[in-house]
């Protein structure tokens, strides 16, 4: 078999998951997948030692079940404030002086901060928010930019046991407003603004504009990142600067149960209200901290770099997981490709990154830029890349293994969610890839794929399942228990049913095609958007491909594409039956696409997840649901309904 890359002796021998199956006396990573599931108390205890928690009170029961697994307890009997394994731990065991953060704005500003110095910011941070009068419970938006306040917030919030809510750094007043109402919260944490691409986009009023529709706000906390003139209302707003600063640290934490909620994250649903989903101290940190350590193999001296949002999980997934570790991360607040494509490449050589972040649409849009500005940039210092939104085509993911990648460094392509904290599939450095592969199961999960009644399957697509609890579950949505179990148990018994259509090869290889609720049922077939996708994207002249099914009085359902061109091709109908054929040569007739509509752009999120539902509600003129993490709704706007031509 010709693999896409193989792991060199010396990365697997020194590697996080290979000496931790050598510590236990595994031999192979299928015999590590098998026994965490088999033996879930076996592997949670040895993930606590391996990760090195700091327990104010050590645990006397690993797990308890006994209202059904959604409703899992872990760690019983303990107390744990993850903050102190974050910061406490690792000023105690000498590590004060290696870097926590390092910082870049897009205007060139760069700064580093240890892990004394994030301690001290954080024990003032605390003190600033109990003086406020935040209290245990209390809900707090957390509405900031990458800018480097936001890690001891994140951190003091916690460490008071408040809620902390990450709001994306994108959002309208509406969306913001819906986030807070729904989380009765007291407290928002917001910034005068923040640059992109040269501009100054102001936040101060976006956040006045969302509190007028949050009665239950209280105080608003101000960060000074522009320093430009704002709106003030004295009664209300506060200025972070001019009270933080000037604190003297006082050593506080409150010591929490292990499943005292710390974090509600809002993952947008089809339909209604987006969901809450509710992290606890010894969940979300704990499941971060295993996948970076053992999937992304960081180490004490290694820097990562998400290329993100703290309103997404990757934000508190990089601060918490990497800090727990005594790793260093990387923020940066601007645009990637600004003032040059190379942008991206410059900071991941100028700060040393060791493991970086990215997602396939990212990529596919640097690739336009061409080859030249990643090719001058060596990037030494990487030796893993991450990918985790969406599904990968065949050409990005080889671009991005040569040209980024160097052929080096593996590509840890990751999979999960929100509400799981982290992965349900990922790949490990210890093992070839495919191209777009996973390796499987992240260890501790007891994922499966199954067939529409719920039985396993190989060689065809099924549903991607879990069958069993993990730390890192949401422990539901935030006062929605039924929505909860509806959405994630509501198809059969103790299964969760996660969305995603999974494909695995001969060789037990994964690969995601898609979600479930984009899958295409044409003529009695499945299949996942990103198959017709990736044979659209194989056409030279195609940027980017979205592929939705719409309803079909033979068929059930056929394809309909939406494309975006390179910037030098033009659109025509000869083109259309170009990639009509090409998708038919590839896929079959049976999966020949109905209509081809060229676009300027496709609808996303921030994280870079192009939104079929959306396009798919805008395409047959129904309701469109809840669009509050789409970033660009122009593009959305430029989808023609069915029967209008395409929008050129």
């Amino acid at each position: 078999m010709r693999w896409a890359w193989e792991p060199p002796h010396q990365m697997v021998v020194e590697s996080n998951v290979y000496q931790f199956m050598k510590k236990h006396d595994i031999h192979s990573y299928r015999e590590l997948l098998n026994r965490s599931i088999q033996d879930p108390a076996w592997f949670w205890r040895a993930m606590d030692e391996e990760l090195g928690l700091e327990w104010q009170h050590p645990y006397r029961k690993i797990l308890e079940t006994g209202d059904g697994w959604a409703w899992s307890r872990w760690f019983i009997g303990g107390k744990f404030n993850f903050t102190v394994s974050c910061l406490d731990k690792h000023v105690r065991a000498g590590h004060g002086s290696r870097f926590a953060f390092m910082w870049e704005g897009e205007e060139g500003v760069v700064g580093h901060w240890t892990y004394e110095d994030l301690y001290r910011w954080t024990l003032k941070a605390a003190r600033f928010f109990r003086d406020l009068g935040v209290l245990p419970g209390d809900r707090v938006g957390l509405y900031l930019p990458m800018i480097p306040e936001i890690v001891p917030a994140f951190l003091a919030l916690a460490r008071i046991g408040a809620v902390l809510i990450p709001i994306f750094s994108g959002y309208g007043p509406q969306a913001i407003a819906t986030r807070l109402n729904d989380a009765e919260a007291r407290f928002l944490i917001t910034a005068d603004g923040f640059y992109r691409r040269g501009k100054m986009i102001p936040m101060k009023e976006t956040a006045d504009a969302a509190l007028e529709e949050a009665p239950s706000v209280e105080r608003c906390v101000v960060v000074l990142r522009t320093r430009r003139p704002i709106p003030w209302n004295p009664t209300r707003d506060v200025r972070w600067n001019d009270y933080v600063e000037g604190l003297e640290p006082e050593e506080y934490f409150l010591e929490t149960e292990p499943e005292t909620p710390f974090m509600l994250i809002y993952t947008s649903g089809t339909t209604g209200k987006p969901k809450g989903t509710v992290h606890v101290h010894a969940g979300f940190p704990i499941k971060s901290a295993q996948d970076i350590q053992q999937l992304f193999d960081l180490k004490p001296d290694d820097t990562l770099f998400w290329l993100t949002d703290m309103g997404w999980m990757m934000g508190p997934w990089e601060v918490a997981g990497t800090l727990l570790l005594g790793g260093t991360f990387f923020l940066y607040d601007g645009a990637p490709d600004y003032p040059t494509p190379d942008r991206l490449w410059q900071m991941v050589e100028r700060h040393k990154i060791s493991i970086l972040g990215i997602s396939p649409t990212l990529i596919r849009s640097l690739m336009q830029a061409g080859e030249s500005w990643v090719d001058r940039h060596p990037m030494d210092s990487l030796r893993i890349l991450g990918s985790t939104g969406e599904p990968w085509n065949p050409a990005p993911w080889q671009w991005t293994l040569e040209h980024v990648g160097k052929s080096r460094c593996p590509i840890i392509n990751y999979s999960g969610g929100t509400e799981v904290s982290g992965g349900i599939m990922g790949c490990v450095p210890i093992l070839p890839l495919k191209p777009c592969c996973f390796h499987g199961p992240v260890p501790g999960m007891n994922a499966d794929v199954v067939d529409e009644d719920g039985e396993p399957v190989r060689g065809r697509t099924g549903e991607l399942i879990v069958k069993g609890p993990w730390p890192g579950m949401t422990r539901g949505f935030w006062r929605d228990p039924d929505r909860y179990i509806q959405t994630y148990f509501g198809d059969w018994p103790n299964v969760w049913r996660h969305g995603d259509l999974v494909y695995i090869d001969e060789d037990d290889y994964w690969y995601i095609l898609g979600r479930s609720d984009d899958t295409l049922k044409i003529a009695g077939k499945r299949v996942g958007p990103a198959e017709l996708e990736s044979a659209l994207v194989s056409h030279p002249a195609v940027t980017e491909a979205a592929v939705i099914g719409v309803p079909d009085a033979v068929k059930g359902e056929v394809p309909v594409a939406f494309v975006m061109l390179n910037p030098d091709v033009e659109p025509r109908e000869d083109l259309k039956t170009e990639l009509v054929e090409q998708v038919t040569a590839q896929l079959g007739k049976s999966f020949r696409p109905r209509e081809i509509h060229f676009v300027p752009d496709l609808p996303r999120t921030r994280n870079a997840k192009i939104m079929r539902r959306a396009i798919r509600s805008r395409y047959l003129n129904e309701p469109p649901g809840d669009l509050s993490s789409l970033e660009n709704p122009e593009a959305l706007s430029r989808i023609p309904t069915r029967g209008e031509p395409g929008i050129e």
